[in-house]
């Protein structure tokens, strides 16, 4: 759980002289982050153009091209927007062990009817605290990579396809940035519904609660001594709930090779443990965006559910 990660679309939804080591970082967020930021929406996108959530007509992999506008709120509690245009290709592989879908890449341990367990991966975009009032002259927010076991849970599963899941994932969070150093732990249960309204809008909604370690808290929400301003006082972070989460996303079918999809997330940091936080400048934000995918190459086997 990434509480910058795209919704999904992940958990952490963030966004963020010339020279050549500038240049590459940041082409580095934009393809590591902006991938995995709209991961959960292109899903739904793909999944439309499958027709039902439970259809076993998803092919093994497909190879294409993700374009997105997003408005995000750069982190929970932030008072500021990260606008973003990103034009990106995209991989999905859909095998029974190895998978790269639906929010994030790994291998699945274990799966029944019920129940299913992967070990995977997921990121999120950085921000850059220079265009933060709240954060001005503190270290930048980096793009953060997580690793972790994720159980998920089918509570019920209608005729029709739809389906209410439980996911829980607990995940290392690394900082890519910083040469994958460590920041914390994130664990994010969330309650999710999906399924086909109309015939043809695949609707994907969830509502969650991150929570994290003193570590990762101290990263989005401390205030050390020499980082302390008049209007921004020292402060220590502490472990527990960073933010709650409700998002939904719709995808549709424009073509047999083009998906359209569009999705909005509310984070609320109201109750959460670091409320207090001088870096903390208004309770409620909302992030959205708006895409299109284009299945460039797909495979003739059929993927593994």
């Amino acid at each position: 759980m990434n509480p910058l990660h795209n919704p999904g679309l992940a958990p952490f939804g963030r966004f963020p002289s010339i020279s050549a080591a500038p240049s590459m970082n940041l082409l580095r967020r934009a393809l590591t982050g902006g991938l995995l930021l709209s991961a959960s929406a292109l899903a739904v996108a793909q999944t439309a153009g499958a027709g039902a959530p439970a259809a076993p007509t998803l092919p093994r992999w497909e190879a294409g091209a993700l374009g997105l506008l997003v408005s995000q709120q750069a982190y929970p509690g932030a008072n500021q927007q990260v606008q973003r245009a990103l034009l990106l290709p995209y991989i999905v592989y859909r095998g029974e062990v190895l998978r790269a879908d639906r929010g994030t890449a790994g291998l699945r341990a274990l799966q029944s009817d019920a129940f299913e367990l992967d070990i995977g991966a997921s990121a999120a975009l950085g921000s850059s605290s220079r265009s933060l009032d709240a954060r001005r002259g503190m270290p930048d927010l980096g793009t953060l990579v997580e690793l972790g076991p994720r159980l998920r849970w089918t509570l019920h599963r209608a005729p029709d396809g739809s389906r209410w899941r439980l996911d829980l994932p607990l995940r290392s969070v690394h900082d890519l940035s910083d040469g994958l150093q460590r920041r914390g732990t994130a664990f994010e249960p969330e309650l999710k519904w999906q399924g086909l309204v109309g015939g043809q809008w695949f609707v994907n909604t969830g509502l969650s609660a991150v929570v994290v370690d003193r570590s990762l808290a101290q990263t989005f929400y401390g205030v050390t001594p020499a980082q302390a301003t008049v209007s921004r006082p020292a402060y220590s972070a502490k472990a527990g709930l960073l933010t709650w989460r409700m998002a939904g996303a719709v995808g549709w079918r424009l073509s047999p090779n083009w998906n359209a999809f569009t999705y909005a997330r509310v984070d609320s940091v109201s109750g959460a443990a670091n409320e207090a936080s001088p870096l903390v400048r208004q309770t409620t934000g909302v992030s959205a965006g708006l895409g299109v995918s284009y299945v460039w190459q797909r495979s003739a086997l059929p993927g593994v559910d």
